[in-house]
């Protein structure tokens, strides 16, 4: 599988540059290298000095660039994924009439597209890295959180259909209603756990990767000024509040004061010089080994033998985070943000009796 790379950062600190640089030194380095870009605009083809289209090119040696279409992509879900799904579970087709070509994009939908065709790239098995060129913002974060609060949603929602009296009154109609219309017979049993039985392994996956620094990683991007290490550092603790592993901070055109270094330990800080003359290669060359994770902090450690909880947390201080408990699961606020966490067996349901603030963690002893 491929590991998957993106930069985060304030706009116009030079993400996209960042996002080049890496894609071009990891195809130097022998890796094979897809650069897929999100920006609809000319601009990441003017970098490149090569036009970009909607499917996978090569450019340069080991390194490949595709630049999503939304509209596109919402096509191919369409009659690929979803007409596939009704074809399969109903035997009275409704959407034959109803064409992808046709369909518009709600807000926040291209994010979601944009992660499908990333999953799509990482199952052919034909790049060891994808470099993601997003958002670059919050809007990239949560789009790379969709496994983990999509997760949280089917199982929840799943469990108070269950529990319901609506649920128990429709009980008895599943069978003879799933035989008349599907291409499939289920009981009431079946019925809660197959149809979305897929979805959760989906879902599962990508919470499984997002774990995973060696299979999804993301930089921080900032440059001198103090609007852009603040936005960094707020992106710092909120990468944490999807899973999401942080690498380092790369300084685009800056050299950080021991201070600014100190501000973002562990992890490293890197200055990268200002791009001159279209000399990729005197901004790859100063940029981190992106295989080396073994220095980043986990997003979140459950230690069920010392029954605690460590979720760590930079860039925000204890009056920025909120923890709450709900039955079997922890809430924890930060930013504007919420995570849910799901605890082991032994130490679901069991109350909160302590937490504390401390270097960057929320640690929670249950």
């Amino acid at each position: 599988m491929a590991q998957v790379l993106t930069f985060i950062g304030k706009g116009g600190v030079g993400c996209t540059t960042m996002a080049i640089a890496a894609a071009k030194k990891l195809a130097q380095q022998g890796e094979r290298v897809l650069l897929a870009s999100q920006d609809p605009s000319p601009v990441v083809g003017l970098l490149l000095g090569h036009e970009v289209g909607t499917e996978p090119q090569t450019i340069a040696p080991n390194l490949s660039a595709v630049q999503f279409s939304s509209p596109d992509l919402m096509t191919r879900v369409w009659e690929d994924e979803v007409k596939a799904r009704e074809a399969q579970y109903v035997r009275f087709p409704l959407l034959r009439n109803v064409y992808g070509q046709e369909l518009g994009l709600f807000p926040g939908m291209d994010s979601a597209l944009a992660l499908y065709q990333i999953r799509t790239y990482n199952q052919s098995n034909q790049y060891d890295v994808i470099v993601y060129d997003g958002a670059a913002d919050l809007n990239t974060l949560r789009t790379l959180g969709i496994p983990d609060t999509g997760s949280w949603y089917l199982r929840r929602f799943r469990n108070v259909l269950l529990e319901s009296d609506l649920g128990k009154a429709i009980a008895p109609f599943i069978q003879p209603l799933s035989s008349a219309i599907l291409n499939v017979s289920w009981s009431w049993d079946n019925f809660a756990d197959q149809p979305t039985q897929e979805t959760q392994d989906l879902l599962d996956e990508g919470k499984t990767a997002i774990a995973n620094p060696q299979r999804v990683l993301t930089y921080l991007v900032t440059d001198a000024s103090p609007a852009a290490i603040a936005t960094a550092q707020y992106y710092w603790g909120s990468a944490q509040q999807v899973g999401l592993s942080v690498g380092g901070v790369l300084w685009n055109q800056a050299t950080p004061t021991d201070d600014q270094v100190r501000a973002f330990l562990p992890i490293p800080s890197t200055p990268v010089p200002t791009l001159a003359g279209g000399d990729w290669d005197a901004i790859a060359n100063p940029l981190p080994n992106f295989r080396d994770t073994d220095h980043i902090p986990r997003p979140l450690t459950i230690d069920t033998a010392s029954r605690q909880v460590r979720v760590f947390l930079p860039g925000f201080d204890k009056k920025q985070v909120k923890l709450t408990q709900y039955g079997p699961e922890l809430t924890i606020e930060a930013g504007d943000q919420r995570r849910n966490i799901f605890l082991p067996p032994p130490l679901s349901g069991q109350p909160v009796k302590g937490a504390k603030f401390q270097d960057h963690y929320l640690i929670i002893s249950l």
